[in-house]
C-alpha cells in the first residue's frame, strides 16, 4: 500500500471515529443538554429527577468502565464499538415514546451499558494507537474537537427539526412532544447508520496492534496500579468531568436567569458545542509541542476564572455580551481539560499495550461525577431557583477546578522528573 492510501486509511480512520465518538452520546446527554428546558417540560420531571437518570446512568457505567476496559484489549474496536451504536439507537424508541420517570431511569441505565462497556476503553485505545508516540496531542485533539463539532452538528439539525414543528410565538406543550419525538427519531437513525458503517469499515493496517493480549490477567492490572500517573488522572478527570457535566445547564441559565425562550436556549447550547472543535484542534496541536500537562493546567485555571464570573452574580439578564464571553471561557477550559486527560497518558509512562485496562481504572473513578453531579447540580437548581442556583453549580466548578489545576501541576512535576517523552 502506497503513501497516499495509507494517508486516506488513516483519515478514514479519525473521521469514522469522532462520528462514532460523540454519536453514541447524543441521545443521552447531547440532547439534554441543548433542549434541557424542553426535556423538562417534556417528561414532566425537575432537575433533581433528571439528575438521578443521569446518576443511574453512572452507576452502571463505573462498573461498564472497570470490566470494559480489559475487553478492549481483546477485541477489535470496530466490533465493539458498532455493536454499542445500534444498541444505544434502538434505546432510543423508549426515548420517543415519553415514558414514566421509572422507565426513564432504566433507559440510561441501558444506555450507560452500552455507551460505556462496549464502547469507551476500545475509542480511547483505537485513538492512542491512532496518534503513534509523537501525536497524542493530535490524536485526542482531533478526536474530541471532531466530536465537538459532530454533537454541534446533531444539535444544531435537532434545533432545525424542532423548530419545523413549533409555532414562532407561545409554544405549547403538545408541541414540544411532537417536536421532540422527531429530534430522537431522527438522532436515533443518524446514529443506528454510523453503527453499521464502523462495524465494517473502522479498520486500519495496524489493527493488530489495538488487540495484543491473548488474555486478560490479574498482573496486568496490578502493574497498571503501580504507576503514579494512574491515580493522579483518576483526580483529574473527576475534576474535568464536573466541569464538563455543568455545561449541561448553560441552556437552563439562558432560559432561567437571562430570558430567552426555549429555541433561543436551545441555539446557546448549541452555541456552546460549536467551541469544542476549536479548541480542540487548537490545544491538541499546541500540546504535542510541549507538555500535555502545561495545557491541562492552563485549562483548568480558565474555569476557575470563568466560574467565578459566573459565581459573582454579574452575570444577569440584559448582560448579553458578558453572558457570551463567560460562557466562552469556561467552556475553553473545560474543553481544554477534557481534550488532554487522556492525551497525558504517553507523558505519564503508561504502556500501550495496556491502555484499555488503564483507561477502565481510571475511569471507574475518574467518571464518579456521573453519579454525583447530576443530583448535586439539579439540587442546587431545585433548591433555589433562579440565579441562585446556578451561583452554587459555578461554586461548585471553581473548587472541582482548583483542585484539578493542583493535580495537574503535579502531575506534571513528576513527568518532568521522571523524563518522560515531551508529549
Amino acid at each position: 500500500m502506497n503513501i497516499k492510501e495509507v494517508s486516506r486509511q488513516h483519515i478514514l480512520y479519525i473521521v469514522l471515529l469522532i462520528l462514532a465518538g460523540e454519536a453514541v452520546f447524543i441521545l443521552p446527554f447531547v440532547l439534554a443538554r441543548v433542549f434541557r428546558a424542553t426535556v423538562l417540560e417534556v417528561f414532566q420531571i425537575n432537575n433533581t429527577e433528571l439528575g438521578l437518570c443521569f446518576s443511574v446512568y453512572g452507576v452502571v457505567a463505573l462498573f461498564s468502565y472497570l470490566f470494559g476496559g480489559p475487553l478492549a484489549d481483546r477485541f477489535p474496536p470496530r466490533k465493539l464499538m458498532g455493536t454499542a451504536l445500534i444498541l444505544t439507537a434502538l434505546g432510543g424508541l423508549v426515548y420517543a415514546s415519553s415514558p414514566s420517570l421509572q422507565t426513564l431511569t432504566i433507559l440510561y441505565g441501558f444506555w450507560g451499558f452500552t455507551t460505556i462497556f462496549l464502547f469507551w476503553s476500545a475509542m480511547i485505545k483505537a485513538t492512542r494507537v491512532w496518534g503513534g508516540t509523537e501525536n497524542q496531542g493530535k490524536a485526542f485533539g482531533f478526536l474530541d474537537g471532531g466530536r465537538g463539532l459532530v454533537g454541534a452538528l446533531f444539535g444544531l439539525l435537532g434545533v432545525v427539526v424542532f423548530s419545523l414543528f413549533v409555532s414562532d410565538s407561545h409554544i405549547t406543550l403538545n408541541e414540544q412532544v411532537e417536536a421532540f419525538h422527531y429530534v430522537i427519531y431522527v438522532s436515533s437513525a443518524l446514529v443506528a447508520l454510523i453503527g453499521v458503517i464502523v462495524f465494517f469499515f473502522l479498520k486500519i493496517d495496524n489493527e493488530a496492534e489495538v488487540t495484543t493480549l491473548d488474555k486478560i490477567t490479574l498482573k496486568n492490572i496490578k502493574t497498571v496500579l503501580k504507576l503514579p500517573a494512574i491515580w493522579l488522572m483518576m483526580i483529574i478527570i473527576i475534576c474535568a468531568y464536573v466541569g464538563y457535566k455543568i455545561t449541561d445547564i448553560f441552556s437552563l441559565y439562558a432560559n432561567n436567569v437571562m430570558g430567552y425562550n426555549e429555541v433561543d436556549a436551545a441555539k446557546t447550547g448549541t452555541f456552546l458545542l460549536f467551541i469544542r472543535p476549536v479548541v480542540g484542534v487548537i490545544i491538541g496541536v499546541l500540546a504535542d509541542r510541549s507538555r500535555a500537562s502545561i495545557y491541562l493546567c492552563l485549562g483548568f485555571l480558565l474555569s476557575i476564572f470563568g466560574a467565578m464570573l459566573f459565581a459573582s452574580g454579574i452575570v444577569d439578564e440584559g448582560t448579553n455580551i458578558l453572558f457570551f464571553l463567560s460562557i466562552i471561557i469556561v467552556a475553553v477550559g473545560v474543553y481544554a481539560a477534557r481534550v488532554l486527560y487522556f492525551a497525558v497518558m504517553e507523558e505519564g509512562n503508561i504502556p500501550l499495550v495496556l491502555t484499555g485496562t488503564a483507561v477502565g481504572i481510571i475511569s471507574f473513578i475518574g467518571y464518579t461525577p456521573e453519579v454525583f453531579a447530576g443530583p448535586a447540580i439539579g439540587y442546587f437548581l431545585d433548591a433555589a431557583p433562579g440565579k441562585e442556583g446556578h451561583q452554587a453549580v459555578f461554586w461548585m466548578l471553581a473548587i472541582f477546578s482548583v483542585i484539578g489545576f493542583l493535580a495537574s501541576f503535579i502531575f506534571y512535576r513528576i513527568s518532568k522528573k521522571s523524563g518522560s517523552r515531551q508529549n
